[in-house]
């Protein structure tokens, strides 16, 4: 297949190339004056990583690995400390350059390092994951985790560019593969129907990792999801409006990630989320079934939960109270009133919280038709 590129605008404007053997575009991305490259990389990925430095090398660059944890761990304070480490003993200037190689948890804290050091240097990204090519190595937006929660230290820095190699999605375990595909869906139930359309046609085409990873279908679908995102954050960057719709499903999402201690896969925990969100449009009155009846359908067909325990709705409240949405004591939620048109709710009714929760927890048979709008 032939590349797909799809422009991020605003003040920063880049590049996301989609395709496959994509390394040979690295020096186009990095640009003029970069001498010096730091890959940050997860453990699993030491290889690769290795096999990018001999590249780089072999094209003139002075470049430099630092090995991170894989997944969550790689988030933390004490990691990113080590980054910095590593840039201040090579003596890296501003023109100089980060890659982030890895998930979505490598190009958060790639991405967050990059913007911190010396005010900001130039980062690009090269996502193996789904879930880090469709959503978190895209928008500019960098974090690390603290003990209180997930991406409450961070920064909006876009990258220089983005390259999403889909033949690295073929090597993935299945497992974390498909919750890559809840951030796809996500981008199809706020703003493109298309993605639905084809997720509903192609299920076993793109369940499976290895077939996916030549799948036109798919190539598609990456596309189409980062034009969403792009499309949004284009307009929005630092989340000032539009770009809260990309957190459909995330505030319950990142409450359970945060109550499972970041072990469930996180677009495992948005899939649950959405479906969350969309019960509470229901009751609210906002969301007919039958779009709630599709989130449960598509997400189901893909493997994805969409229902959690029923005992831990206390700890879930206390999580979401601390969701960067939140205004003072104030909940909001990005819901859905149909397919493809997002808004917001604010402040429901806590019993109105509690009854969308009781339709998604698992062990409580849910109540049909109820209405509390």
């Amino acid at each position: 297949m032939s590349a797909r590129t799809v422009q991020v605008t605003g003040d920063q404007p880049y590049e996301v190339v989609i395709g496959r053997n994509l390394l040979g575009e690295l020096p186009r991305l990095l640009g003029d004056g970069v001498r010096k490259v730091l890959v940050i990389h997860p453990t699993a990925l030491a290889a690769t990583a290795d096999a990018v430095r001999e590249d780089l090398t072999a094209q003139g660059y002075e470049a430099l690995l630092a090995e991170v944890p894989d997944a969550e761990p790689a988030k933390s304070a004490q990691v990113a400390s080590f980054c910095w480490q590593v840039l201040g003993q090579a003596d890296f200037t501003r023109s100089d350059a980060v890659i982030g190689l890895g998930g979505g948890a490598t190009t958060d804290l790639a991405g967050f390092v990059a913007s911190t050091w010396l005010r900001g240097v130039k980062v690009v990204h090269v996502p193996t994951t789904l879930l880090a090519m469709v959503d978190a190595a895209i928008g500019g937006k960098t974090g690390i985790n603290t003990v209180e929660g997930k991406n409450l230290v961070g920064t909006f820095y876009p990258p220089a560019g983005v390259l999403c190699d889909l033949a690295a999605l073929a090597s993935m375990p299945r497992h974390d593969y498909v919750a890559g595909l809840g951030e796809v869906v996500k981008c199809g139930f706020i703003a493109d129907p298309r993605i639905l359309e084809l997720v509903e046609a192609h299920g076993p085409e793109i369940t499976d990792p290895e077939r996916a990873a030549s799948s036109e279908v798919l190539a598609e679908l990456v596309e189409r999801s980062v034009a969403v995102k792009a499309r949004v954050v284009g307009e929005d960057l630092k989340e000032a409006g539009l770009r809260e719709i990309l957190n459909y499903g995330h505030t319950l999402g990142h409450a359970i990630e945060h109550v499972e201690r970041y072990s469930w896969r996180h677009g495992a925990a948005v899939s649950v989320g959405m479906v969350y969100a969309a019960e509470l449009a229901r009751l609210a009155g906002r969301l007919d079934e039958a779009v709630v009846a599709r989130h449960r359908s598509i997400l189901t067909g893909l493997g994805l939960p969409t229902a959690y325990r029923g005992d831990r709705w206390d700890q879930l409240h206390a999580a979401m109270r601390r969701d960067k949405k939140t205004r003072g004591d104030l909940l909001r939620f990005v819901v859905l009133d149909d397919v493809a048109r997002p808004s917001r709710l604010e402040g429901p009714d806590p019993s109105l919280l509690v009854a969308a929760y009781a339709e998604i927890s698992e062990g409580v048979a849910p109540v049909r038709g109820i209405s509390l709008g």
